[in-house]
């Protein structure tokens, strides 16, 4: 029997009705969601903002505590200790003149590969005749130095034509270590601690030259270590062989760190006769500098916290490449909790910590396709979500611009607090030219962080200096610098026998 038509009708209003109640409500939950995802961006920026005017407070504060490691013999840490910067005297008075020759090897132990290099110099004329270069990742056992030395002994077996090595000469090896170490002079010294992930505590207090020595002899090579460098003085020798007018050098990559020439008069705490120079070359680490107008937020208090040095190299964990990603994993976490941005139950991935690395972030925030294609391929590859909308990309894409800014702005206001303490952050009358070496991969890689923390220093100095203010990237310049000052050194020391 067919129903009445007036029954039909009503049946389909209500239908309909019941449709659009369900499509409001939906729709109100989307609202909803939107705002409360909105909500953690916004507070997010607010609590990421770094203004001048704080910056500045940053820079001074660098500055001080610079002016205290120098006078400070607390180079080893002790607990209790209020000294932020070891400010470690490297024994590296002089730096690379451009005339080094020979062939020379190098080994560069950083936070996540090592790479061994022999380069050819032939002087002022010639400069790099020849260089080869092979490397490989680290371990992070008590086998470290064997497994380098072996293969460090490969790639000496290797050595072919265009590089030289008089007769009866030793090869020498500068080696650049990327860890807190005190040096006792340019061939030895003690490791402090580890940083950047590294924790073989049978190591610390031990001279890793003595070490990375017995290592090599027990791969039955004749080398030596001439030079025990650091990767921002390896930079820095690196970018004084192309620009004489480099006076520091600063690491941006995996970890970070600065180093800059001294006048010895600023060195109270140097025991001794001056070097003829008058000037050396002081490892600052200051990946440990913190301070209270720092721009902290609840991401990076629990991401301290659960590291494995809570407390420490709190600036490191503010800047380096290291930890980029996962503050951008905590906030999208947050953001999944919160408001559901990635549907109603939190990806498993996302839970897990350090999974988001830096070149991750990098490669979102600069995807520049219409519609955001490099960013929902991430989300699905590296965490399992899949259909994401343009929204939501956008979402991610904002995320990674705070946390990137925050960072490169804290990076320049570093710089600022070192061209203070040297008394280049204002105009000189003969518009002395102020060249800063820069090597690591979030400046080399990262555009958006190199472009905003140039365009902040040049905020922060002013237009009248900046003009003589120069950042250059100096690539390979723990390799290369390694190298130049295992030669300097190598070849003064001949100079004294002869």
């Amino acid at each position: 029997m067919r129903k009445p038509a007036a029954l039909v009708a009503s049946t389909a209003v209500f239908a309909a009705a019941a449709i659009a109640a369900v499509m409001a409500r939906q729709r109100l939950r989307e609202a909803r969601r939107w705002a409360r995802a909105g909500a953690v961006l916004r507070d997010l920026q607010e609590r990421c903002a770094a203004p001048a005017e704080r910056l500045r407070l940053v820079a001074d504060a660098m500055a001080a505590e610079m002016r205290a490691g120098l006078a400070s013999n607390d180079s080893e840490g002790e607990s209790g200790s209020s000294v932020l910067f070891k400010m470690l005297v490297t024994y590296v008075d002089s730096l690379p003149s451009g005339g080094e020759k020979g062939l020379f090897y190098a080994l560069d132990l950083g936070g996540t590969n090592f790479r061994v290099l022999r380069i050819q110099f032939g002087g002022k004329e010639q400069r790099i005749v020849k260089q080869e270069s092979k490397g490989g990742s680290n371990v992070r056992t008590h086998e470290l130095f064997d497994f380098i030395a072996s293969a460090l002994a490969k790639f000496v077996a290797s050595e072919g034509e265009g590089f030289h090595l008089p007769e009866g000469m030793q090869r020498q090896l500068g080696f650049t270590f990327s860890f807190p170490v005190k040096q006792n002079s340019v061939a030895s010294g003690t490791l402090i601690k580890w940083t950047k992930g590294f924790a073989i505590d049978e190591m610390v207090g031990k001279d890793v030259v003595a070490e990375l020595n017995k290592a090599i002899k027990r791969q039955g090579i004749d080398m030596k270590v001439t030079a025990l460098v650091h990767d921002t003085v390896g930079t820095l020798a690196a970018g004084r062989y192309v620009d004489n007018d480099t006076v520091t050098a600063v690491i941006l990559g995996t970890g970070t760190n600065a180093a800059y020439i001294e006048h010895m008069n600023s060195i109270p705490k140097w025991c001794g006769p001056p070097p003829e120079s008058g000037e050396m070359v002081i490892n600052m680490e200051w990946g440990n500098f913190r301070s209270s107008h720092l721009p902290l937020t609840e991401f990076d208090v629990a991401l301290d916290a659960e590291s494995l040095n809570p407390g420490e190299q709190i600036y490191e964990k503010l800047i380096s490449g290291m930890y980029m990603g996962e503050i951008v994993r905590r906030v999208l976490l947050k953001m999944s909790q919160d408001a559901s941005l990635f549907a109603d139950n939190v990806p498993l991935k996302l839970e897990i910590p350090h999974i988001l690395r830096t070149y991750h972030v990098l490669m979102m925030h600069q995807d520049t396709s219409p519609d955001l294609r490099t960013v929902g391929i991430n989300l699905k590859e590296i965490f399992g979500i899949e259909n994401t909308c343009g929204k939501t990309r956008k979402l991610v894409v904002d995320v990674c611009e705070v946390v990137a800014t925050r960072r490169a702005r804290l990076a320049a206001a570093g710089i600022h607090g070192i061209l203070k303490k040297l008394g280049r952050d204002i105009a000189s009358p003969d518009k002395q030219k102020t060249v800063i070496a820069v090597d690591g991969g979030v400046y080399k890689y990262y555009t958006f962080f190199a472009q905003c923390m140039e365009s902040t220093l040049r905020d922060l100095l002013g237009e009248e200096v900046a003009t003589s203010v120069v950042i250059k990237l100096t690539e390979d310049g723990s390799g290369t610098g390694a190298a130049l000052l295992a030669a300097s050194y190598s070849q003064r020391l001949q100079a004294v026998d002869d």
